[in-house]
Formats: C-alpha cells, sequence, structure tokens
C-alpha cells in the first residue's frame, strides 16, 4: 500500500471519536502553564526542520493559489484546521493564540508586513471557499495583516499536503472508499522562514504566545543579520516533521456536526 493510500485509510480510525467530540462545546480552553521562561528574540538560532512541497489550494474566493506563494517571501505561521472544530484545546485555542499574536504584530513596524499567517482546511468537502469567507470574515480581508484560508479540490489533493506536514488527521472514507473528509487532531503549529523552510513546529504545550513572538522576531532578525553570533540552535516544540500516523477502519463518514457561523 502506498504512502498516501495509508494515509488515507489510516486516518479513518479517529474520524469517529472526533466527528463525536466534534459536536461537544467543552467550553472554554485554559492554556498551558509556561513551564519555563523565553529566551531573548536574536539570542539563539531556529534549526531549519525541513522544506515546504508546493501544491495548489483554493482561497475563500475560489481562486488557486500556490502553497509557496503563501511560504515564501515571509515568515510564516501555518495551522490546519476545520471551521466546525468545538475541542476547547484544538482549533478554537489555535485561533485565539494567533489572534492575539495578530494584534501584537499589527502593531510591530518591524514585523506587520513581514508575517503572514496561513490556515489550511483538513475537510475540503465541508469547508468549501464560500464556508471559509464566512469563517474567516473580515480577518481574510484586512489590509494591515496577511491571514490566508484556503481549502483544496478534494480530500486526495489535501492529503500529499497533509503527508508532507507529517500533520496526523484521520480521513474518512464513503462506502464507495471515497475519501469524504479529513479532520486534523494532533494540534501543531509551523513556524515558516522566508525561504519555506519550516524552523520549529509548537505543540500543544508549547504554543505559548510569547515564545512564539520570540521566535519570529529571531527569524527576522537573523534575515537582518543582527542574531548574536555563536547563538546555539535552539527547538522547543515538536523539533522535527513526522510521517503522519496511519490506521485503517472502514466505516461509512459521520454526520457532519452544526458549523460555528464565525471564528
Amino acid at each position: 500500500m502506498s504512502r498516501g493510500l495509508r494515509t488515507l485509510a489510516a486516518c479513518l480510525w479517529l474520524s469517529a471519536g472526533a466527528g463525536t467530540q466534534a459536536a461537544v462545546d467543552a467550553g472554554p480552553a485554559t492554556a498551558p502553564r509556561m513551564e519555563f521562561t523565553p529566551l531573548p528574540a536574536g539570542s539563539y538560532r531556529l534549526p531549519q526542520i525541513q522544506s515546504v512541497a508546493d501544491a495548489t489550494l483554493l482561497d475563500e474566493r475560489g481562486q488557486s493559489v500556490r502553497l509557496s506563494s503563501v511560504t515564501n517571501g515571509k515568515i510564516t505561521l501555518l495551522t490546519f484546521f476545520y471551521t466546525y472544530c468545538a475541542d476547547p484545546l484544538g482549533c478554537p485555542f489555535v485561533h485565539e493564540t494567533m489572534t492575539w499574536l495578530r494584534s501584537r504584530i499589527a502593531r510591530d513596524h518591524e514585523l506587520a508586513h513581514r508575517v503572514r499567517f496561513v490556515a489550511i482546511s483538513c475537510d475540503p468537502t465541508t469547508d468549501t471557499p464560500e464556508v471559509l469567507a464566512r469563517y474567516a470574515g473580515e480577518l481574510a480581508d484586512d489590509s494591515r495583516f496577511e491571514w490566508r484560508f484556503l481549502t483544496a479540490r478534494s480530500v486526495p489533493e489535501l492529503l500529499p499536503v497533509i503527508d508532507d506536514f507529517g500533520q496526523d488527521v484521520s480521513v474518512e472514507l464513503d462506502r464507495s472508499g471515497r475519501p469524504t473528509r479529513a479532520l486534523h487532531h494532533m494540534l501543531k503549529v509551523f513556524l515558516i522562514d522566508g525561504r519555506g523552510k519550516v524552523r520549529e513546529i509548537y505543540s500543544l504545550a508549547y504554543l505559548q504566545p510569547q515564545v512564539m513572538l520570540n521566535d519570529m522576531r529571531t527569524l527576522y532578525m537573523e534575515r537582518q543579520g543582527t542574531v548574536e553570533r555563536g547563538g546555539a540552535a535552539h527547538a522547543h516544540g515538536a523539533g522535527a516533521a513526522t510521517a503522519a500516523r496511519v490506521r485503517v477502519i472502514s466505516r461509512p463518514p459521520a454526520e457532519v456536526p452544526a458549523r460555528r457561523s464565525g471564528p
């Protein structure tokens, strides 16, 4: 079985539980307690983990977008999500964290036009461009800060992107074995430099706004040549991309829970 098919089939096992869980609102999330003091920006170097492979996706207007066009040229914070996620420590928590970061970065004259956010839906069947447009609201049209919301034409077109990032998801198949949707479960946020290289992967424990802000400032300072000489390479998140976990269970797709009306 090919890697893509293993990814497709494996993700099925998680989807049953995910669909049920997503329908229950467990209330607001509590941020993980930070058990360390963030290093000052520019006092360390972030290792190069991997290059981002290119792909063709769709934006909220239904226009084709090359992934390389939104992972190069700026410091990029990229996450996978789905619009109807209700896990308080899942997509809503990431969105809240990124919203806080956006407000800080938008006021920083050095970073405001050098940082972008990219959110890729794991469920192109449900999260069509029209759904993304409603979800994104004014965030997608804010000229002060670039925040892109993307989906794919189909699950098979999305799977190579998921595979490249080593993102753990669950994929549901219909009774004919066709992929219908993918659900993101293992929370990861990817920090990408202006050359399209992944430099950090944040898991839940390290999804700390000040840490992430310092890392983005460190990448900016690196580009400006002002990172401290001899600064040690430092990684505090997942540290390396890993292959997506695969489990295979044949079952019809669960009912898609009601979507939220906005971010």
